[in-house]
Parts: structure tokens; C-alpha cells; sequence
């Protein structure tokens, strides 16, 4: 869920474009069983019910890619209440925006992944080229102007965003914001500095109470030595490995199909049988 590089096969620096090479296998059962009623027309709850499954478990595969790419600065979970919304935040780590922690919500259509872009809406005034300054939601069309649930991939809006921040003035051509675009081009000093004074008004509401009673909201604490000790978190670190080396998952690294564990390692008394 934070950042590493972007793979060579990612996208195209010079063109700013997000899409991947190729296609991740997607979730199981194939389209084409999906396009039709799987049980029937007589079995309308079966097929409600597969479809609800199908859809939590390519959200499931999406987060966890999300979490092999390691998009830095750059932190989302899912909803504890519907798996539909993610709370997001970005920290700003250069650019006019340097230095911002900026919240954002990312939504996603009842009928995903069989819908259009998901939506970026962020909960701060934020005054860029490609934010609407009217609804505070990101304009993805400029980095993915068409959206196929086989080519697309919610990393790869993070990773769009993460670019968007750092790249002020490549984005300028996915732009929907013509204020932005004017005060960037005319005046880059006027806008550092209406940008700096987000930044501060970003932080200073960084500890406000919760918009949400949800408990994967993403909230922060100031600095308390008694609980912050450096011996204390090194110690909290270690035993969240030590609980994440016995847990299982059940999509592979790098894979995008959920339910496929490794195989079972051959016992001894199986490889005594077949000697």
C-alpha cells in the first residue's frame, strides 16, 4: 500500500501515461461465465449472492497488489463498513505541494470492476491542474482516458496520484482546473506559495476528530514519549512481523487470483511411496 519505482513496464515517463503492459489474470470464474447468469434465471439469489463474492474477492486481489507495488507516501485501506470506499492519504515528498498530508477518499461504483474510473475526491481544498475546484474530485481521464477492468488497476491510480504532486507542470495537459493552470504558468512563485499555505493548513488539521465512526479511518497522534519510546515501537514492529510470518494469505505474491495458496510441500512419507 506506499511506493517503490514504478516498473519500466508501468508507464511511460515522457508520456505520463499509467498502463500496464499486458493484463493480470483476473478473478475467477472467466468474463465470459460473468456476463450471463452463472445459475439461471430460476436462481436470482444465487446469482446475487456470486456476484457479491466475485466482487470481494477482486477487491481483495486489487489491495493486495496494492501492497506489493509499495507506493511511497501513499497510504489507502478499505472501509471496515463497505468495501467500496477507501480512506487514503498522501504525504507530498517534493513539489510545490512539498511536505502535505492530504486525505482522500477513493470511491468505487456498485458494479466494480464491471463499471467506468473509480473516483478521487479529497477532503482538503487542494488547487491543482487536475482537481476540480468545485468538488474537490481528481480528473482521471488524463492518465487513463479509457478504463478496462483488465488493463487497469487501482495501484495504478495511486501511483497517478503520487506523479500528479510531483509532476505540477507535466499535468498540466491533463488539466481541468483553468485557475491552477493560469497561476502556474503566469505566476509559479504566487502559486508556491498558495501552495505552501495548503500545506500548512493541511497539517493543522491533521488531528481533527474522525469524519467517521468506521475503525479503518486513518487518524494520527500527536508525538507521546510514554507510548512513541524508540524501544517501544522497535518492539511493536518486531512482534507485527513475528504475527505476519505465521499468518496466511490467500493470493500469491505478484499473482492476481485469490484462493491460490502455495502448494503443500510433499510429506516424507510421500516421497517414501514413490521410491
Amino acid at each position: 500500500m506506499l511506493a517503490a519505482p514504478m516498473s519500466t513496464d508501468s508507464r511511460d515517463d515522457n508520456a505520463g501515461t499509467f498502463n500496464r503492459q499486458g493484463s493480470l489474470r483476473r478473478v475467477i470464474p472467466p468474463p465470459e461465465i460473468n456476463s450471463g447468469n452463472l445459475f439461471g434465471r430460476q436462481n436470482e439469489d444465487l446469482n446475487r449472492i456470486f456476484k457479491i463474492y466475485r466482487q470481494e474477492y477482486i477487491i481483495l486481489a486489487e489491495y493486495k497488489i496494492i501492497e506489493t507495488e509499495d507506493i511511497q507516501g501513499v497510504y489507502v485501506i478499505p472501509s471496515r463498513e463497505n468495501s467500496l470506499i477507501w480512506f487514503g492519504i498522501i504525504f507530498v515528498r517534493n513539489g510545490p505541494y512539498k511536505d502535505g498530508i492530504f486525505r482522500f477518499t477513493v470511491i468505487l461504483d456498485e458494479k466494480f470492476p464491471d463499471c467506468e474510473h473509480p473516483k478521487i475526491v479529497f477532503q482538503t481544498k487542494v488547487i491543482h491542474p487536475v482537481i476540480d475546484p468545485g468538488t474537490n474530485e481528481m480528473n482521471l481521464l488524463g492518465g487513463f482516458p479509457t478504463w478496462s477492468k483488465n488493463e487497469q488497476h487501482l495501484w495504478q491510480v495511486l501511483k497517478y496520484i503520487q506523479w500528479v504532486f510531483a509532476n505540477i507542470e507535466a499535468s498540466i495537459p491533463h488539466s481541468i482546473n483553468k485557475e491552477a493552470c493560469d497561476m502556474i504558468t503566469k505566476d509559479k512563485e504566487a502559486f508556491g506559495n498558495k501552495a505552501q499555505e495548503l500545506v500548512k493548513e493541511s497539517k493543522e488539521h491533521l488531528y481533527d476528530t474522525p469524519s467517521t465512526e468506521d475503525k479503518h479511518y486513518i487518524v494520527f497522534e500527536k508525538f507521546n514519549p510514554d507510548i512513541h519510546k524508540k524501544e517501544k515501537m522497535f518492539a511493536f514492529i518486531q512482534e507485527k512481523d513475528q504475527i505476519e510470518k505465521r499468518g496466511y494469505s490467500w493470493v500469491l505474491p505478484h499473482s492476481f487470483k485469490p484462493l491460490e495458496r502455495p502448494l503443500t510441500p510433499t510429506s516424507d512419507n510421500e516421497l517414501k511411496k514413490d521410491t
